[in-house]
């Protein structure tokens, strides 16, 4: 992640009335083609339109750590730089707090967090960032780019003890014109046709573009006070350290040196959901608990005239309601006040990454679990070694499958361990049935490493959420089985006995509800 910081120009103190007063910034993140050094000393350089006006809305925080205080409501990109409007929180402690300062030049930067996602090196060391995602803005209070500049506080009227509100006085209001500032129209531009040559390059851990300065080697306590703040801030703190110092050992710094956090973090799991990504999430309906599914159980008849002026085939067509009751799924940490102030912020987004990769994987659980309890057709056992033998299950499968409907299978499901069994599958010359490479005579291709396979010309699905031995051929696209789902997402609050505990509740959640509409549309095959 690459935090940009930019410097504070001017303000704009004003209530827009006394019932909706707005608390809001405006300015310039990041200029374009400008170069910066960052804290460890890589340059870093953002094209035009690397950052995205649209998508997840980046989060305003307070110096790249704790809980966010308010939201970005705009983002325009322009020929000088990424322009951005954010809304701070009311009823807010910190948001206020941050309010104040802002109004009185206290806080005069701000700070863009993004993750590059296309970049280059030149041959000089620039990062040249073409694409990258918006994370956040922060308030601090240096920069590394001049030219990127605050233009406007909106600032909220402040509540007296009466609770009445009251217009914030601005002095640099009376003093200027009312007019609103307008971005620098001199940019300094670095074409890419005169740029030196560039290299592909792997994916950069997180760094700081903050202005590097003089530094003079701290004191115990001047340490600790910055590590108890954390963040961007301990993590400069020690940086500049081993800059200004580069001949001090560690035998000259006992109990100053630091344990430090080094992204990315590692989780172990991926948040994958086979059996829903190949089914489809459908969009739940927003009220009631239970919601229906029309179905067509009885269908019209058709036949021959054959003697004329007699009455054709009487039929009938009924519809069926198929009742879904929605499910509610989530989990939540209890975090103290102190672990969220203080923890590096790749650790706490590493928590939200956590709870929505554990979301998907128990909602994919319980379609997986809805799958199979819902397919009640079965072949006989399958001989598992034997390619003939699967040959000829698969085709009893998809000839069941025709005979309702008329429909032809389009997917097979597996488990983990059959999914290995079809992977060894060879022909009698230890051909591999399922070669990566796919010659005319094969019946699909499949790799140890790839999810996007065909095997007997049926989509591969495989997922750990199924019991050993699973099998299940499906013509998953018609729409038989199916699964709905309104996700919630992250929520945080101060419940219970958190204010007496000084501690806040993350909780993730969603709802979730997966349904067999035609058992007609899938089968098993059964191993022994």
């Amino acid at each position: 992640m690459i935090h940009l910081k930019a410097t504070f120009v001017s303000i704009d103190c004003a209530a827009d009335n006394a019932e909706t007063p707005k608390r809001s910034i405006t300015g310039l993140a990041v200029p374009w083609n400008v170069d910066a050094t960052v804290l460890g000393g890589q340059v870093v350089r953002f094209l035009p339109g690397s950052l995205p006006e649209t998508g997840p809305a980046p989060k305003l925080l307070e110096e790249h750590a704790g809980l966010p205080i308010g939201l970005v409501t705009e983002r325009v990109s322009t020929e000088e730089g990424m322009m951005f409007t954010a809304k701070l929180a009311e009823n807010n402690t910190r948001a206020n707090d941050a309010m104040a300062l802002l109004t009185m030049g206290a806080i005069d930067a701000v700070s863009v967090g993004a993750i590059p996602t296309q970049f280059k090196y030149d041959k000089n060391g620039t990062m040249v960032v073409s694409k990258a995602d918006f994370v956040e803005i922060s308030l601090v209070t240096a920069g590394a780019f001049s030219d990127a500049r605050i233009y406007d506080v909106a600032a909220t009227a402040q509540r007296t003890q009466e609770g009445v509100w009251v217009e914030v006085p601005n002095e640099q209001e009376e003093e200027e014109s009312t007019s609103t500032p307008t971005p620098p129209t001199e940019e300094k531009e670095i074409p890419m046709s005169e740029s030196p040559e560039v290299v592909e390059a792997t994916t950069p851990t997180p760094i700081f573009a903050t202005a590097k300065r003089e530094f003079v080697l701290p004191s115990a306590g001047e340490w600790l006070a910055a590590q108890l703040q954390g963040g961007s801030v301990a993590a400069e703190f020690n940086a500049r350290i081993r800059a200004a110092a580069p001949n001090v050992t560690t035998s000259d710094l006992d109990g100053l040196l630091p344990t430090p956090i080094v992204p990315p973090l590692y989780s172990g799991i991926q948040g994958l959901r086979p059996v829903v990504d190949a089914i489809g999430a459908r969009q739940m309906p927003q009220g009631g608990k239970v919601f229906i599914i029309p179905k067509v159980t009885t269908h019209t008849s058709m036949g021959q005239q054959v003697t004329q002026n007699t009455s054709l085939t009487a039929g009938q067509f009924i519809v069926d309601d198929i009742q879904v009751t929605k499910g509610i799924y989530g989990g939540y940490v209890e975090l103290s006040e102190a672990s969220i102030d203080w923890s590096d912020p790749e650790v706490l987004n590493g928590l939200l990454e956590d709870m929505g990769k554990k979301y998907a994987l128990f909602t994919d659980d319980v379609a997986a679990d809805a799958l199979v309890a819902g397919t009640t057709q079965t072949t006989g056992n399958v001989a598992t070694t034997d390619p003939s033998d699967w040959i000829q299950k698969v085709y009893a499968c998809a000839n069941t499958i025709l005979a309702s409907g008329n429909y032809l299978p389009d997917h097979i499901f597996v488990s983990g361990d059959v999914f290995a069994q079809l992977g060894s599958l060879s022909d009698t010359t230890k051909r591999p049935l399922f070669p990566e490479l796919g010659p005319m005579n094969a019946f699909g291709t499949m790799t140890p490493s790839g999810r996007e396979a065909s095997v007997f010309g049926l989509r591969l699905v495989v997922d750990t959420n199924f019991a050993a031995k699973t099998t299940i051929v499906g013509a998953a696209a018609t729409g038989a089985f199916r699964c709905y789902e309104q996700q919630k997402g992250a929520i945080v609050a101060d419940i219970g006995s958190g204010a007496s505990t000084l501690s806040r509740t993350v909780a993730w959640r969603g709802y979730f509800a997966p349904i067999m509409v035609d058992a007609n549309q899938f089968m098993k095959i059964a191993q022994a």
